[in-house]
């Protein structure tokens, strides 16, 4: 069996069929990135299909031709200090930070539809969760003490009167007398219940 094996190992968390790739301006000084800033962004730089690529070693970001696989660009995906970052005026452009022998550069992305990138971010979160959660095998989740809205905090109280209980009502200015006890409220209840009902009988009949 070849030791290496599982390292061979890969998983697709995302495909993308169509992104576009853009060049982008140099970043200002403590301003974010905005794809209006990036030309007409019907031209873009190159079109292709984007995939999102786990092995053992980690998480790579794939720009790859749509119809023969070559490579156009790859981006590795460290949670740590992640290589993707979304502009400031629109939910389908990000900017991608590719090394490359230690040598950077920054390209803009995009994809067509909204789905799309909320797709592509939602892979990269849940991949995140999982790495902070290996990172830190022995830290509860932030929610796991938190009892979940949407579960009862535990069984409910039964505060009705059982069969041959009775609970007493304070009057004031009437003292109690000695040899009085509580008042059956069931009792009472029963009588005012069967007055009506003599009442309706005598109404209708």
């Amino acid at each position: 069996m070849n030791p290496g094996f599982e390292d061979d190992i890969e998983s697709v968390l995302h495909i993308a069929r169509e992104v576009s790739v853009f060049k982008i301006p140099p970043l200002k000084a403590n301003e974010g990135h905005r794809a209006g800033e990036w030309g007409d962004l019907a031209q873009p730089l190159w079109k292709g299909r984007l995939r999102i690529l786990e092995k053992n070693s980690g998480v790579t970001i794939l720009f790859e031709d749509g119809t023969t696989g070559e490579l156009f660009a790859k981006a590795d995906y460290d949670p740590s200090k992640p290589c993707v970052e979304a502009v400031l005026d629109s939910s389908r452009y990000f900017v991608v930070r590719i090394e490359d022998n230690g040598r950077k550069a920054y390209i803009g992305m995009g994809f067509i539809e909204r789905t799309d990138s909320f797709d592509f971010s939602v892979a990269l979160q849940d991949y995140t969760k999982r790495w902070r959660a290996s990172q830190n095998p022995s830290e509860p989740s932030e929610n796991e003490d938190k009892p979940s809205p949407h579960i009862p905090a535990g069984p409910k109280k039964d505060f009705s009167l059982k069969e041959g209980q009775t609970f007493s009502i304070a009057i004031p200015g009437k003292k109690k007398a000695a040899n009085e006890t509580s008042t059956d409220l069931l009792t009472v209840g029963q009588d005012e219940d069967d007055g009506i009902l003599r009442h309706i009988a005598e109404t209708c009949w």
